[in-house]
């Protein structure tokens, strides 16, 4: 009976040698004598790691959620859930007092908007003053940033005195050019007085032939120095061989910029081209401070007409159909850039 024992314990010891000293390549023998296919074990092995791997990483995920998961409750409460809440609202005929009526929805709101002449005046203006912000200051920040790029004097300086104006918040803007555009003892005016140019002094804020214009060059001053950063970036990016390339074929300095330099600025276009036109959508502090919410049709928006129907009239409806339209503005300004990041890999 011992010499049985002995002979089952001394065959387990060599079948436990053998397969922890197997070569790769030779087969596993099982107890009943038959085999088992390497591919197989090797499988066990790469899915037993695998399993193991993914254990870890889910015990980072659950050990990390008190770290991401507050903040995401909260963005999904106050930003998201407002932004679903707003547009329940513009289905409604909520007044501001008592509750909405969420019994039935009608887009009588909406329907509104089209018959509305100061809706229509504000979209207007709302999309000119995107546009012409967006494509002047673009035109203007790449000017600056070529003249900074081409290693002029006190390049350090101007670089700071032409971002400067961008750290600066609307708020303050329209105060500095509110005293800018003042007809009486305004900066404008009373230069072109001083020159002898009095046919140039204008009501700059209060005549409706040059209010959007007003606003246009207010803003792009502000926001020239982002653009003129984001292009110099685009520019010292470009390696220096090209530019020499492009001379020793003849290119002169016009040629160079159109044909060789500029196409490669389009990421830099872009990108600057969505951050001017998000703030050009949410230049309300602006306007309101300058003018105040009765802006005339010259130079009335959407943001400020939102403010004026739910915060002055009442009408909370109609105020979040118009935020509504706004949001879906921004969107169609950074839906496009997402997808074009995406399909370039960035995000």
């Amino acid at each position: 009976m011992l010499r049985l024992i002995r002979s089952l314990v001394e065959r387990a010891r060599r079948e436990r040698q053998q397969g922890g000293h197997r070569q790769d390549g030779e087969d596993r023998v099982r107890t009943d004598g038959g085999t088992v296919d390497p591919a197989v074990g090797s499988r066990s092995r790469g899915e037993r790691a695998a399993a193991t791997v993914r254990t870890a990483t889910e015990g980072e995920f659950l050990r990390s959620a008190v770290f991401w998961l507050p903040p995401l409750l909260l963005t999904g409460l106050f930003v998201y859930g407002a932004i679903g809440w707003n547009v329940v609202i513009s289905l409604t005929d909520w007044n501001g007092l008592g509750d909405p009526e969420y019994a039935s929805f009608d887009v009588e709101m909406y329907a509104r908007m089209l018959s509305d002449a100061t809706f229509l005046a504000a979209a207007r203006n709302t999309v000119a003053l995107l546009v012409a912000f967006t494509v002047v200051t673009l035109l203007l920040g790449l000017f600056l940033a070529i003249l900074v790029d081409r290693g002029i004097r006190f390049e350090g300086v101007f670089r700071t005195v032409y971002l400067l104006p961008m750290s600066l918040s609307f708020v303050v803007t329209a105060i500095f050019w509110a005293w800018v555009y003042n007809f009486e003892n305004g900066l404008l005016n009373e230069l072109f007085r001083a020159v002898g140019a009095n046919f140039l002094v204008q009501g700059w804020i209060s005549d409706p032939q040059f209010k959007l214009a007003a606003v246009v060059f207010a803003l792009v001053w502000q926001f020239s120095g982002y653009a003129m950063v984001v292009y110099l970036a685009g520019l010292q990016s470009i390696p220096t061989d090209q530019f020499e390339a492009a001379r020793v074929d003849g290119a002169g300095t016009v040629k160079l910029y159109l044909r060789v330099i500029i196409p490669q600025l389009r990421a830099s276009t872009t990108s600057a081209a969505v951050v001017l036109m998000v703030f050009a959508l949410k230049a309300f502090d602006f306007l309101f401070v300058l003018f105040g919410t009765n802006l005339g049709k010259s130079v009335d928006i959407l943001a400020v007409m939102m403010y004026r129907e739910a915060f002055g009239s009442g009408n909370w409806a109609y105020g979040s159909a118009i935020a509504t339209v706004l949001f879906l503005m921004a969107l169609s300004v950074i839906g496009p850039y997402l997808y074009y990041q995406y399909r370039r890999g960035d995000l």
